[in-house]
């Protein structure tokens, strides 16, 4: 199975989001959230936004092994 997680860690006075990929690509939110739910729904959105990360993603995933 094949995971992207979407986490949370303390940082300053609030929370920073990361997305983490499988092949070991991680993005940090540069700003940071009053809570860990805003923390995860930021990064969720993130994803989202990112559909031509999310294709090659798809595509590294489906692609014939050697």
């Amino acid at each position: 199975m094949t995971e992207v997680k979407l986490s949370a860690a303390p940082r300053g006075n609030g929370f920073q989001s990361t997305v983490s990929f499988p092949n070991g690509v991680s993005m940090n939110s540069a700003e940071t959230y009053p809570t860990v739910s805003e923390a995860l729904a930021a990064a969720a959105l993130k994803l989202i936004d990112m559909p031509d990360r999310l294709a090659a993603f798809d595509q590294e995933l489906t692609a014939p092994k050697d």
